[in-house]
C-alpha cells in the first residue's frame, strides 16, 4: 500500500459528529477521577462517536459500548473489537479501490441519489461502487476486516461532505471537484469491550458495572436523521429516499428528542445497576431554533439526579456546535456526578420500578 496512505490513518475523534465530546474529555475524565473510587467497569450507553468509549478502555478492565445507530455501531466493532482481522488485506483491499477511475463505472443507487448534492459526482459513483464491491466480498471477509473497511469508507468520505457536517440538508453550492482516496482508520482492539446495539432503556436493565456515563440527545435532533446517509451506507437496504434532503423512512427516533425526554431519562436512571452515575449536560435551550430547544432543563436533570444519590456538580465554558439560529452567551458544558445510594434510589422511583 502507499505509504503516504498507510501513515496518515484517521483517527477516532476525526470524524464530524454534533455534541462530539472530544475537546471536553480531559476533564470529563479529570472529574471523574476525582470524584469516584475503586471503578474497574465503565458503560457508555449513548456513545455516538466512541470518544468517551474510547478513554475508558484505556483506564478500565471492563466497558460497554452502546447505541443504536448501526453507522456507530460499526465504528465500534472497527476501533474496539478484539475479533480476528488480517491488515495487510484490508490495506490491498483499500489499494484495490483506489485504483479504480470514476470515469470507467457505471452510475448505482449512491450516485445517483446524492451526487452532486452531498458529494461530487465521481466521489458518490466510487462510494457506491466500493459499498457494492463490499457487499459482495462479505463472505470472504471477518467481522472485524468488514467494519474497519466500513469505517474507513464513512472516515473517508466524511470531510468531503458538502455540508455543515450532518445530513439534514446540503450546501446549495455544487460540490468541490476532489480526487477520492480511501484511506485507513487506525484500527484498535481491546478484549474488555462489549459492544452492543440497543435501545438504552432496555439495555440498562441489564447493565451492572461501577460507572455509568450517560450523554443523550437533548433536543429534537434525532441522529438517525442527521445521520441518515451513513445509516443508510451501512445496512445498505436501497431504500425509497423523500423530499430535498433525500432522507428514508423513518426509523430508530429517540424518545430523548420528544417531550417524553424526562421520563424516559428517569425511567433509564432508576433501572441501571451502578454505583455512580455521571451525566453530560448542555445548556443550549434558550435558542431562537425551536429544534435546539432541550427536552430537559437543568433543574430538572438536577432534581432526577439528586433523588438517586448525592450528586455534585461542575460546569466548564465550551463552544457548542452552532448552525447560526443560536445565540449562546456563556455557553456551558455541565456534568453531574451522582453516587447512587440505592435505598434512595428505590424509595423515590417506587412506582417506576413497580411497573
Amino acid at each position: 500500500m502507499d505509504n503516504s496512505i498507510a501513515e496518515r490513518r484517521f483517527s477516532l475523534e476525526s470524524r464530524r459528529y454534533i455534541g462530539c465530546k472530544t475537546k471536553l474529555i480531559d476533564w470529563i475524565f479529570d472529574l471523574i477521577d476525582h470524584n469516584t473510587h475503586d471503578v474497574h467497569s465503565f458503560c457508555d450507553i449513548f456513545s455516538g462517536t466512541g470518544v468517551v468509549a474510547n478513554r475508558a478502555l484505556k483506564k478500565y478492565d471492563h466497558v460497554v459500548v452502546n447505541d443504536f445507530l448501526y453507522s456507530n455501531n460499526i465504528m465500534y466493532r472497527a476501533f474496539f473489537s478484539p475479533d480476528e482481522w488480517n491488515e495487510k488485506k484490508v490495506e490491498n483491499i483499500i489499494e484495490d479501490f483506489n485504483s479504480v477511475n470514476p470515469k470507467k463505472i457505471g452510475e448505482n443507487y449512491f450516485s445517483k441519489n446524492f451526487g452532486g448534492k452531498y458529494f461530487y459526482h465521481d466521489t458518490a459513483k466510487l462510494v457506491g461502487y466500493i459499498r457494492g464491491k463490499l457487499q459482495r466480498m462479505r463472505s470472504e471477509l471477518t467481522d472485524k476486516e468488514y467494519a474497519v473497511l466500513l469505517a474507513s469508507l464513512i472516515y473517508s468520505i466524511d470531510r468531503h461532505a458538502n455540508t455543515m457536517g450532518h445530513f439534514d440538508a446540503y450546501h446549495h453550492k455544487t460540490p468541490a471537484q476532489h480526487d477520492f482516496k480511501m484511506r485507513m482508520i487506525d484500527v484498535g482492539s481491546y478484549e474488555g469491550v462489549e459492544i452492543h446495539q440497543e435501545d438504552s432503556n432496555k439495555l440498562a436493565r441489564n447493565i451492572h458495572v461501577d460507572v455509568t456515563y450517560l450523554d443523550p440527545p437533548y433536543n429534537s435532533r434525532q441522529y438517525s436523521r442527521f445521520y441518515h446517509v451513513y445509516e443508510n451506507l451501512v445496512q445498505w437496504k436501497k431504500p425509497k429516499l423523500f423530499g430535498t434532503a433525500l432522507k428514508p423512512k423513518e426509523e430508530n427516533m429517540s424518545d430523548y428528542c420528544r417531550t417524553s425526554a424526562l421520563n424516559a431519562f428517569t425511567d433509564l436512571v432508576s433501572h441501571i445497576d451502578t454505583r455512580y452515575l455521571v451525566v453530560s449536560y448542555n445548556n443550549t435551550y434558550n435558542s431562537k431554533s425551536s429544534s435546539s430547544e432541550n427536552k430537559i432543563r437543568l433543574e430538572q436533570l438536577e432534581n432526577v439526579l439528586q433523588k438517586c444519590g448525592t450528586t455534585k456538580v461542575f460546569n466548564h465554558e465550551f463552544k457548542a456546535f452552532n448552525s447560526g439560529k443560536t445565540e449562546f452567551d456563556d455557553h456551558r458544558e455541565y456534568l453531574f456526578i451522582t453516587e447512587v445510594d440505592n435505598e434512595k434510589r428505590n424509595s423515590s422511583f417506587a412506582s417506576i420500578l413497580r411497573g
